[in-house]
């Protein structure tokens, strides 16, 4: 049986089958229960599976019942659904860049050698009895202080016997003494603060606000710890003041056009005095500039009336090339040759119109063909070319109309 149905074989088929059978490996046994005298379907066993087993023993007994609506059973496991991966891409495959150590928070763990110092006999009871009280507050159960502190990562511990700092430590669980030690906790990461809106005056008396952030990291737990008492009032404050200073000694249009050069200044002269406290300043930014409202329109016309300027000076521009190429081209039209061919072109045009009647002819022009005609009839030809008027009855010789036109 496979499954609930009945599949008879025949011998000779089943003697081929079972000959050519593949062996492959099923992923799991499937569940089987304790009545069951067989494996179940797709187990394999020796070679054979069940199926093999349940044919051989329905031809053995002779028993054949054929169901040809029973579904196709094959023993070759499912193949697991793959994803589709889009084209360009490596099936979605993030790959992540494993991460170095050089990248990670440095260590700033130090030991003084403090640690052995005594305070006395007072001193030497209060730190066996933070030992006792310490190993007791180890229990869970027990009212007693955990002696254990926890320092984040991007944090480093200042540790202090009686006020007085002798190690610092990294990231991590560390062990401290109850009744004598202390741990402080300094934040090393990147901080960032509100300067907050300052009114400052320009050089040319100009009132404007400014709105500005700055960026600082402590590079030295110690300094920073004690060496100033409210690091955060101190970098504002002074941050405040030179905003004042450089901003006051510049136009109001270099603070509208040199803003980064305005904040770069500031952050040198405030990361000299940070230093010493044990900060490094990463950079201070402007985030915006407010003007009133009469500065703001004065500004405006102000560009404007540069605008205005400017366009100005192009126009006068192109008038001065236009005005040069002008005189290039008269002083080339000016020639003889250029003349005498923009004559008998007037005198080709006023020709072809249908309604003419007298044609004046240029002086030069006519010296020149009077000249000409002198010379042909001192010789003896007689031609002349003919101007037809408008009826194209009438006709007149050239050297007739010349001698007309000389006589005017």
């Amino acid at each position: 049986k496979v499954g609930s149905k009945a599949v008879p074989i025949n011998c000779a088929c089943q003697q081929i089958a079972l000959c050519k059978k593949v062996v492959r490996p099923l992923p799991s046994i499937p569940h089987t229960s304790p009545s069951s005298p067989l494996p179940p379907s797709g187990y394999k066993m020796n070679g054979f599976d069940r199926k093999d087993r349940d044919a051989s023993s329905s031809s053995s007994h002779g028993g054949h019942v054929v169901d040809h609506n029973a579904p196709h059973v094959t023993d070759e496991p499912e193949a697991a659904p793959r994803r589709a991966a889009e084209p360009g891409k490596q099936g979605h495959i993030i790959q992540v860049q494993p991460l170095k150590r050089g990248e990670m928070q440095p260590s700033y763990a130090q030991d003084l050698g403090l640690g052995d110092v005594q305070h006395g006999l007072y001193g030497s009871l209060l730190q066996g009895l933070g030992t006792i009280v310490g190993v007791c507050g180890m229990v869970p159960c027990c009212p007693f202080p955990n002696p254990f502190r926890e320092v984040q990562q991007g944090s480093v511990g200042l540790v202090s016997r009686f006020g007085q700092f002798y190690k610092s430590v990294d990231p991590g669980l560390v062990q401290v003494n109850v009744c004598t030690e202390s741990l402080k906790t300094v934040d090393v990461k990147i901080q960032i603060s509100p300067i907050g809106r300052q009114s400052v005056i320009t050089r040319d008396n100009v009132n404007v606000e400014i709105d500005s952030v700055i960026y600082f990291q402590i590079t030295n737990p110690y300094r920073s710890a004690f060496g100033i008492s409210d690091l955060r009032t101190a970098l504002i404050e002074r941050a405040q003041t030179t905003l004042r200073h450089v901003v006051g000694a510049r136009a109001v249009q270099s603070v509208v056009t040199e803003r980064e050069a305005i904040a770069f200044e500031i952050a040198e002269i405030v990361g000299d005095v940070a230093d010493k406290w044990g900060v490094a300043i990463e950079g201070i930014l402007i985030k915006d500039i407010i003007f009133s409202p009469e500065v703001s329109a004065s500004l405006s016309s102000a560009a404007q009336q540069k605008r205005l300027g400017e366009s100005k000076v192009i126009a006068a521009r192109a008038e001065v090339d236009a005005a040069r190429l002008m005189r290039q081209a008269a002083d080339i039209l000016a020639s003889p040759a250029a003349m005498q061919i923009r004559q008998l072109e007037a005198l080709q045009t006023m020709a072809k119109t249908g309604n003419s009647k007298v044609i004046f002819v240029p002086m030069q022009l006519q010296s020149d063909v009077t000249g000409q005609l002198a010379g042909a009839s001192s010789s003896g030809s007689n031609y002349g070319a003919m101007i037809q008027n408008e009826a194209g009855s009438d006709s007149v010789g050239r050297a007739g109309l010349l001698g007309s036109v000389s006589n005017l």
